[in-house]
């Protein structure tokens, strides 16, 4: 009978692991914000345990703007594998790959207004074009400031399609010390909507 039960709680330990298992996809445009897109990718490869299979594309502006912002290539050994925007045999380019969340951080307009367009001239925008068809989560973290109607238009259509436009707004309550800890302000909001575990300030916790 103890064998019985132990065999049991490994089945559900498995099952609970599984079930609650991700696969993500990871779009970094141009858009100014790398520390955004390194700050998630940091925190993902703390929740492995949440994802199995998590997939980065990033445009070659992205690649010069963290470089630029960032002094350093680190995109290179960050977790998931890394895409080129035009490389279409991509899981994640087809709904058949079941891929149920994709992050756009930071979010270019220009990225904003092809996806609200559904112009999917590359692998970003096909993808956001998946996920948005799948019903699926689909969360754009726009950076730009300040907006013009034709960016407020397109929050919109995106928003009015099924996604989340998430602005790279950092909140201050938290008592953010660095640069890092202001980011991370917006980056677990980010978590938080892509409904992954994550420890960090909550309003009303005398604890944090």
């Amino acid at each position: 009978m103890r064998e019985i039960i132990l065999t049991f709680k490994r089945f559900a330990e498995f099952y609970h692991r599984t079930i609650n298992m991700r696969k993500i996809v990871i779009a970094i445009t141009g858009a100014s914000g790398s520390i955004y897109a390194k700050n998630l990718l940091q925190k993902l490869s703390l929740l492995k345990d949440h994802w199995n299979e998590l997939g980065v594309i990033m445009t070659v502006n992205a690649q010069q703007v963290w470089q630029t912002e960032l002094d350093d290539n680190s995109y290179n050994s960050l977790p998931g594998k890394l895409y080129t925007v035009q490389d279409f045999s991509a899981p994640f380019a087809s709904g058949s790959g079941q891929y149920d969340t994709m992050i756009v951080i930071p979010c270019s307009m220009g990225t904003l207004g092809r996806i609200a367009s559904g112009i999917s001239n590359d692998l970003i925008t096909r993808a956001a074009d998946v996920i948005l068809k799948e019903r699926r989560k689909l969360i754009c973290v726009v950076r730009d400031t300040p907006y013009n109607l034709i960016h407020i238009r397109n929050m919109e259509t995106v928003t009015l399609a099924g996604g989340i436009i998430c602005p790279a707004t950092p909140s201050f309550y938290s008592k953010p010390k660095t640069i890092e800890d202001v980011a991370s302000t917006v980056v677990d909001r980010v978590l938080d909507l892509a409904g992954l575990s994550v420890s960090t300030f909550r309003w009303g916790n005398k604890n944090k």
